[in-house]
């Protein structure tokens, strides 16, 4: 997505002094972002309904601000109360303000500034306004408003002429920006109800022991290494440090460590222990009765710890450490400090279930699975782990009766023939149930998993024009999807329960979409189950971060950001990791490592690489960032209408695609992020409802058209409003739907018909 705005304010006011120590700086101060009643600059007006806030009031980032209060709506007004031993030989305003401000004392207007200002600046105060001020008790009224489109911020004080004036920095803030919003599912959340679903569908076994819950949690400074001997209260795992869900609404700093803590009682006797965490932001140690068993680092993939030498009879303790930068080179997606425009609140911690399960000596670690549709074939490599293990065999399922089944050791490729193969498709997802036993080489007791497989084929072909069409099952189709944050009100990354995660995917399902970009994100693994099952191709990104070279999008000549080298690993294994992690779904068709040149880096060199680890699938290399000629599809972005520069021949080889367009914004009032914020979307907003949906209308027409020129697929944006973008099919908190799927799925016919 393009990127948005930021935009910041602050306000400070102090009483004057004719030295720095004698100066009694104020910052409490009442505000309101929607026009106040008219004389609301006098002393005597009652702004007792107004809200509290400290000066200044911005955004984070503005040149020279001290942001006490957030502000980002287009304008704000404030008032505060300052009390003057003296009045002052020669009374001036030391004030910042981004952009035009209007300052009164005691109800007379002070100053009237224009344009902004990079830092604190002493100003004069009008003669009027002077005389104004009094010995005890004076009110200063400030009226500021953005209209530049960058930052904003208002601070202003009263001073003596050739005075000096320190400011104190605010405090560190340390919660989120709040919101009302709550989902239907959030609002049922309990610490007994938690994401109670199996959390690994394609590898299943019939015992395990879900750990979500109530567990303890502190926050100490980064360089404690030990554990704390008291816990600052209970989150809800597996909802993140932030989240509404969680129960905490915290933030972590790079300078802080995040700890929990829990005890746990193993369910079963297994000869071996695992303790499985879906997803844990960013790096983390984990600690069983005091013993490190391991950690991990990046923070969205699933990652498993053996912990049987730890374990003691009984009762036994669990304590995770967290460190989270959020930003500096590692990968976090739509993560930042300072959410603003695209950028969103940020995440720490634990965000998936964490879950305990007990296996056999030799147990089945991983299953890759892939297909040949042409040939009806299933392969599958089981890979084992623990004692030595002799064999496994590999059962295929249809409706209970078998129809494949095959044998052969770990780490080989076992090929499964299945007669008259039913194929998977949008129009019908046909899955295999598969049953996978491991037999100990020492003739003990083998493992036994569930999974289940689909047969498709993913390709490339051109047309009798020569445009390079996408194929499924060696016929022609058209990907036609949103771009899918998958963010929530409540649970941020965490969705707040698997109904909810459903819930999404039918609605999109339902409004004829055959295809989800999934943006910047890799969800839980049982949303990937729900795509298989449901029968909705997947375009998968790759999670961001890091430096960005220049946007250049489509230009020839594009530039690569320059990363170091222990950087470029880390983002090839968290890749590699994604991959390895999600390569056995069906529904995934397109891999995308890089989006919007977003820490886009060696880019030849990581699209040859996927190529060649994931040969049964396409390669979108750059979506609609810095394209450089590798992988299989040319990835353009424009907004609000679709668009491609058909004109650059070097990308006549490639499957071209709109991976982004639309984002026509409606505001639902009661379902927004932040009401009195700069909400958007692309191309300004409509005067009505129905001119929302005219818009979405001739976009449509537009691609449609386009199809016919070679374009293969294209990307919506977006699914749900996300934060302060409103340009989402149904609102963030998912209670209104803005385009009912039915209407969609009428509109989306014509794009999706066979070519003639």
């Amino acid at each position: 997505m393009q990127r948005g705005l930021t935009f910041l304010v602050t306000i400070a006011l102090a009483s004057a002094a004719f030295s720095v120590q004698a100066i009694d700086i104020v910052d409490d101060a009442r505000y309101l972002t929607d026009a106040p009643a008219a004389g609301w600059q006098a002393p005597g007006f009652d702004d007792s309904s107004w809200k509290e806030g400290k000066a200044g009031f911005g955004s984070e980032g503005t040149p020279g601000a001290r942001v006490g209060t957030e502000w980002l709506a287009p304008a704000i007004w404030v008032r505060k109360e300052i009390k003057l031993d003296k009045v002052p030989a020669e009374p001036v305003l030391f004030v910042h303000h981004d952009d035009n401000a209007e300052i009164y004392v005691n109800g007379k207007l002070a100053a009237e500034l224009k344009g902004n200002t990079v830092e604190y600046v002493v100003r004069p105060i009008n003669a009027d306004a002077a005389s104004a001020l009094k010995a005890g008790k004076n009110v200063i009224a400030i009226h500021c408003t953005n209209n530049n489109g960058g930052g904003q911020f208002i601070d202003a004080h009263v001073m003596n002429k050739g005075d000096q004036l320190d400011l104190p920095q605010p405090p560190r803030k340390e919660h989120p920006k709040g919101s009302d919003l709550i989902t239907k599912w959030g609002a049922e959340v309990t610490p007994e109800n938690a994401w109670t679903e199996y959390p690994r569908p394609q590898l299943e076994r019939s015992s395990w022991q879900n750990l979500n819950g109530k567990w303890d949690y502190a926050i100490t400074p980064i360089d404690q290494q030990t554990t704390p001997e008291k816990w600052d209260g209970k989150i809800l795992v597996p909802f993140c440090l932030e989240s509404k869900l969680g129960g905490v609404e915290r933030l972590l700093y790079e300078d802080q460590a995040l700890w929990y803590h829990r005890t746990f009682t193993p369910d079963s006797k297994g000869e071996r222990t695992l303790l499985n965490f879906e997803a844990v932001d960013y790096r983390c140690e984990v600690l069983v009765n005091g013993k490190s068993v391991g950690g991990h680092q990046g923070g969205n993939l699933p990652f498993t710890l053996d912990v049987s030498d730890a374990l003691t009879d009984g009762e036994n303790t669990l304590v995770v450490r967290v460190e989270d930068a959020t930003e500096e080179w590692q990968l976090r997606g739509k993560q930042v400090r300072n959410p603003n425009g695209i950028w969103y609140t940020r995440v720490s911690g634990i965000w998936q279930t964490v879950w305990l399960e007990q296996v056999s000596g030799a147990y089945v670690a991983d299953l890759t699975l892939d297909s040949d549709a042409e040939a009806g074939q299933i392969t599958c490599v089981v890979d084992a782990a623990g004692s030595d293990a002799k064999s496994a065999q590999v059962v295929v399922k249809d409706g209970g009766g078998v129809v494949a089944r095959g044998e052969g050791k770990p780490g080989e490729v076992i090929t499964l023939t299945v007669a008259d193969a039913k194929l998977w498709s949008p129009d019908s997802p046909h899955l295999y149930d598969l049953e996978v036993t491991l037999a100990a080489a020492d003739g003990g007791e083998g493992d036994s998993v569930k999974s289940y497989a689909g047969i498709r084929d993913v390709t490339k072909q051109q047309d009798a024009d020569g445009a390079w069409r996408l194929m499924l099952n060696g016929k022609e189709i058209f990907h036609w999807g949103p771009l899918d944050q998958g963010w929530w009100p409540d649970g941020l990354l965490t969705p707040p329960s698997d109904e909810a995660m459903l819930w999404d995917v039918e609605y999109l399902k339902a409004a004829g979409f055959n295809m989800i970009r999934k943006h910047i994100k890799v969800e839980p693994r049982r949303y990937y189950y729900h795509c298989d099952r449901l029968g909705v191709m997947l375009w998968q990104d790759q999670v961001s971060g890091g430096r960005s070279p220049q946007w250049t999008r489509m230009r020839p000549n594009p530039n690569d950001a320059q990363w170091p080298a222990e950087a470029h690993q880390q983002y090839m294994t968290e890749l590699d990791g994604m991959i390895d992690s999600l390569e056995s779904h069906p529904s995934i068709v397109v891999w995308v490592p890089f989006n919007e040149a977003w820490g886009q880096h060696r880019t030849v060199e990581v699209g040859k690489w996927t190529a060649k680890r994931d040969p049964s699938r396409l390669v979108n290399i750059a979506s609609g960032g810095n394209f450089w000629p590798v992988g299989d599809i040319a990835d353009q972005h424009a907004y609000p209408d679709p668009a491609f520069p058909f004109q650059q021949r070097r990308l006549d080889p490639f499957v071209k695609v709109v991976g982004e367009f639309g984002g026509h914004g409606w505001p639902v009032k009661g379902h927004m992020w932040d009401e009195s914020r700069r909400n958007w979307g692309y191309g300004g907003l409509p005067k009505d409802k129905q001119e929302y949906k005219q818009r979405y209308e001739r976009s449509l027409d537009k691609l449609i058209e386009m199809r016919g020129r070679g374009i293969a697929g294209a990307v919506y944006t977006q699914t749900t409003d996300v934060e302060n973008e409103i340009n989402g099919l149904v609102t963030y908190d998912r209670k209104e739907i803005k385009f009912p799927a039915e209407e969609l799925a009428k509109l989306h016919k014509e794009l999706l018909k066979d070519r003639q």
